[in-house]
């Protein structure tokens, strides 16, 4: 690694954090890891490793390409691909044991003489993926229990789960699609993600949870999770400004004599330009960034207790990852997601509680 500017991500704390869910909520048999995009922008299979040893028995990913990169090296534990899979692939899926999900009758009869482990997404009102009505659901399941395809599970996806009255609909949907079948039948039943594990009672039918970004702890919870991810870089160069600009566009204007550090990260690593007037850390001490983010700098203005090499916290925990997706007006997940692959991450078996 040659950059001053890196990702740390915890790894025994990915692994507590799973072990703390999974003894809160005991009533399921499964649980399912959601593992794509990188895990949430943590990378490396080490995280994999750490979400398994924690007590996940499954996983699920977006695409075909991250299933193929995790069965590479876990080659026992299911996978789910929650996107949808084309046809011309599904000897790969079949070689590979990777479970897919399936939503149309059109595709489920034309790959029906495949030996594959299937399930079916419900859509109950987030209009993304899924099957929409009982009659499609019905053709679709009489279609596969009639082939040589395996219904392993039915799912959906809870799109709101702040809102109680929105999930009580979206539950009631589900149950009326399914309604003409036996779900004691089905080995998995999952409906929701990590908000809606934490925040609703399990209902008898269902045997499977998502665990994803619960995971990294960035959701509300009484769990007392621990931060997985820290993002940081170091002052590279200090300028001293005298009522003048700093950056692209001149955006930034000192006021009489200022310190600005120049910092080695921008929005080429995932800290968009919109990050501007949020803080970082320098020696436990809040600084505002300023000017325009470069691609690949930043700039920071600070005081004289700072000097050219000292560590600058980009993204320090839980707390301020949350912070800052509300200054963005965003949501965590797209915060840690977004942080670029040139970024290096370091994997560590220690806590992040020295970052505090």
């Amino acid at each position: 690694m040659y950059r001053s500017t890196y990702v740390n991500i915890y790894l025994s704390n990915i692994k507590n954090n799973v072990k703390k869910i999974i003894e809160k909520h005991k009533e399921y048999n499964n649980y399912i890891g959601v593992v794509k995009a990188d895990s949430y922008g943590h990378c490396d299979n080490k995280v994999v490793k750490a979400i398994i040893d924690g007590g996940c028995n499954y996983l699920a990913v977006a695409t075909l390409d991250e299933a193929l990169e995790i069965r590479n090296e876990f080659k026992d534990i299911p996978i789910l691909c929650l996107g949808l899979i084309n046809e011309e692939y599904i000897d790969i899926c079949l070689e590979n044991d990777i479970t897919i999900t399936v939503d149309d009758y059109q595709y489920v009869k034309m790959i029906s003489n495949k030996k594959i482990k299937v399930h079916i997404k419900i859509n109950t009102g987030m209009n993304r993926l899924g099957v929409k009505t009982k009659e499609d659901f019905n053709k679709i399941y009489n279609e596969i229990i009639n082939s040589s395809l395996i219904l392993e599970g039915i799912y959906t996806h809870m799109y709101n789960p702040d809102d109680k009255l929105i999930t009580k609909k979206q539950e009631e949907t589900f149950e009326h699609i399914v309604s003409d079948i036996n779900l004691n039948d089905i080995k998995m039943i999952h409906l929701g993600a990590s908000q809606y594990t934490l925040n609703y009672p399990k209902k008898k039918y269902v045997n499977t949870c998502r665990l994803g970004i619960i995971i990294y702890g960035l959701v509300e919870n009484d769990l007392n999770l621990k931060s997985t991810f820290s993002l940081e870089s170091e002052v590279i160069k200090i300028n001293t400004l005298d009522n003048e600009s700093v950056g692209y566009d001149g955006k930034y204007k000192a006021t009489n004599k200022e310190l600005i550090a120049v910092v080695p990260i921008g929005y080429a690593d995932g800290i968009i330009r919109k990050n501007t007037g949020r803080t970082v850390f320098i020696n436990n001490k809040e600084y505002p960034i300023v000017g325009n983010i470069c691609m690949d700098m930043m700039f920071v203005k600070i005081d004289e207790s700072v000097s050219v090499h000292d560590k600058v916290i980009v993204l320090k925990d839980i707390d301020h990852i949350i912070e800052v997706s509300n200054y963005l007006e965003t949501i965590p997940y797209e915060i840690i997601c977004s942080i670029s692959k040139r970024v290096p991450r370091i994997y560590l078996e220690e806590s992040e509680e020295n970052n505090k």
